[in-house]
């Protein structure tokens, strides 16, 4: 029987952290063990004496670091690592479900996500739609798959297990000694935005990824600790070029061109919602893309990744 250790990342977020947990405990399979790792121990709720969640205090770090610290303090005896946001919520039999799926799973399964039932609708434009942007890999049809420009399709709420080349990382498990040899990559900042695509699509090269279906969870997007639309639209930009730039059968070219496509939704919904938060967001992309162009010095991403422990050499064998 697999033992599991749910990590749970969080920043400000008590009562949105209070109700995850609630759900956690009750579930009709418990965890093995539970960690959260965040800034300061106030932000862990009392109570719980099934789960008896154990905190991690990491001051100043990122999403990323935060779920590398807490998987490096994991019971050695863990056989699986679930990631959870704290603003997700299970529902009773999501962690049964994960858990029975991996005991019946293939022995190359290297990842597996949670269902995300309540998953917005996803607007596609019709630049989208046309056979020309899915020839040119702009875009495609089939959900969790990893496009040329470096783009990711979600995929939204699924009626049975499905395989992809990247997982979110709201609700997710790793096969720990696969984890471990991977990580999130530490160079994605505060709020990590596409660290869970760089990490998901590394592993996928050499092992399998799933969406599994039963495994239910509910994300209610807490308010805190979401960085200001500038910032955001900034990390869009700069954050896909760093993941594109990591893998040689992707194209900058055409990230360059989904990013300007993606620009340009982004100003036409601001112009039709008259939103000046979403004007801020494209005011960010553009301030990424003169950044990616602009500089005089090396780009970040030419500079190394910031992984924990050296893998590179572990990827080129799955190409």
């Amino acid at each position: 029987m697999c033992r599991a250790s749910v990590i749970v990342p969080t920043i400000g977020r008590r009562d949105d952290l209070r109700k995850m947990l609630e759900s956690l405990a009750g579930q009709s399979r418990l965890p093995d063990e539970v960690i959260v790792v965040g800034e300061d121990v106030a932000e862990v709720p009392s109570g719980f004496p099934t789960l008896r969640p154990r905190f991690i205090h990491q001051p100043g770090s990122s999403a990323s670091q935060n779920r590398n610290a807490g998987a490096a303090a994991s019971d050695p005896a863990t056989d699986l690592l679930a990631f959870m946001d704290d603003d997700i919520v299970l529902e009773p039999e999501a962690l049964a479900a994960m858990m029975r799926f991996w005991e019946s799973g293939p022995p190359d399964l290297g990842g597996a996500g949670f269902n995300w039932v309540n998953h917005p609708p996803m607007p596609v434009s019709r630049l989208k739609r046309t056979a020309l942007a899915k020839r040119l890999g702009l875009y495609s049809d089939q959900k969790g798959a990893v496009v040329r420009s470096g783009f990711q399709t979600t995929y939204g709420y699924v009626d049975a297990d499905t395989l992809g080349s990247w997982l979110p990382s709201g609700a997710v498990v790793y096969r720990k000694t696969v984890f471990m040899e991977y990580g999130f990559d530490n160079w994605f900042e505060g709020y990590s935005y596409l660290e869970d695509l760089d990490l998901s699509y590394r592993i996928s090269r050499r092992y399998k990824l799933a969406m599994v279906s039963k495994a239910r969870i509910n994300h209610y997007p807490s308010g805190t600790g979401r960085p200001d639309a500038v910032l955001f639209g900034k990390k869009e930009v700069l954050n896909r070029l760093w993941f594109v730039h990591k893998h040689q059968e992707l194209s900058v070219g055409l990230c360059y061109v989904a990013l300007a496509i993606r620009v340009a939704l982004n100003l036409l919904s601001a112009i039709h919602e008259r939103d000046i938060r979403s004007l801020g967001r494209v005011a960010g992309n553009m301030a990424g893309l003169a950044s990616s162009l602009g500089s005089l010095s090396p780009p970040p991403w030419r500079l190394g990744s910031h992984l924990p422990i050296e893998r590179e050499s572990h990827d080129d064998k799955g190409k």
